[in-house]
């Protein structure tokens, strides 16, 4: 089990992925740059650009993390050696979400332009399908399709790329002006989900009726563990939350005004938040 660890890391700390380095990656959306944070604590910083606004990170299937920048169109890739390479997108779309798909390739949201794109390991961009709802955060689900929350439209979105059933599904949210924002596939083959506005957490039992938790605090990201929950940012009320399979509920609570933001399950199963006011924790769980 690893040590609780507290990180200085100047710059915003958005959202956070574990590299195939087994080191926590790290956007810094204020400073535009990509940090790398040892088992010990350690940091290197990769400047991007200061108007960049790197977003969301995960690990590609090429041994390289990928990375959205939002504030210069564009999707961002770096090696383990620190070598950054830029992809430019539509002028002003504004990518967020990114994951690997279930074909090996990137796929990316852009909450301007209001689609799910495709970027393959070489930077080609493809099959950017309009979904509309300014999309936000997007998963590989435990179906093989892509699940993305739609912000504005109040609604989950699913995306079959291949099958008798591919194509765009949409799922509105039972609570009006919800706010989707994180979602996360869990081990129970449910999809998991954050209502922002609306202070709950959702569940969606793939094909079944969406469930819906209240869990106040502005709940943001959302992250599965290696047991048989989720933990969730809570970002309006300073705190995490951990929400078992069965439903139940324990909070930890956080530094008054640390804005905690992203989430990712480490090397040992801890677990690692990102506070936008300056820090990167680990917490043993």
């Amino acid at each position: 089990m690893s040590d609780a660890l507290t990180v200085v890391l100047d710059g915003g700390p958005y959202a956070l992925a574990t590299g195939p380095d087994q080191a926590m990656w790290a956007t810094l959306v204020h400073s535009g740059q990509i940090a790398r944070i040892g088992d010990t604590g350690e940091v290197t910083l990769f400047d991007v650009a200061p108007d960049a606004k790197p977003s969301i990170i995960t690990a590609g299937p090429d041994a390289a993390m990928w990375f959205t920048c939002a504030g210069e169109h564009s999707i961002g890739r770096i090696t383990m050696a620190g070598e950054l390479t830029r992809f430019p997108l539509t002028p002003q779309s504004a990518p967020y979400g990114i994951c690997t798909g279930p074909d090996e390739a990137l796929w990316f949201t852009t909450t301007a332009l209001g689609t799910v794109g495709r970027i393959s390991l070489d930077g080609e961009v493809s099959d950017e399908t309009v979904v509309g709802g300014m999309p936000s955060m997007v998963i590989t689900g435990p179906d093989g399709a892509l699940w993305f929350t739609l912000n504005q439209r109040n609604a989950i979105g699913r995306l079959a790329l291949t099958g008798r059933s591919s194509g765009l599904t949409v799922r509105e949210l039972p609570t009006r002006n919800a706010g989707p924002v994180g979602i996360a596939a869990t081990h129970d083959d449910a999809v998991w989900f954050t209502e922002v506005r609306a202070d709950k957490l959702g569940r969606i039992p793939l094909h079944d009726a969406i469930q819906e938790i209240d869990l106040p605090g502005r709940p943001h990201a959302v992250v599965a563990d290696d047991a048989d929950g989720v933990w969730v940012s809570l970002w309006g009320g300073d705190q995490i939350a951990r929400v078992s399979g069965d439903g139940e509920i324990t909070t930890m609570d956080l530094p008054a005004g640390s804005e905690p933001h992203g989430l990712a399950i480490g090397s040992g199963g801890a677990l690692w938040v990102a506070l936008e006011v300056g820090f990167v924790i680990r917490l043993p769980t």
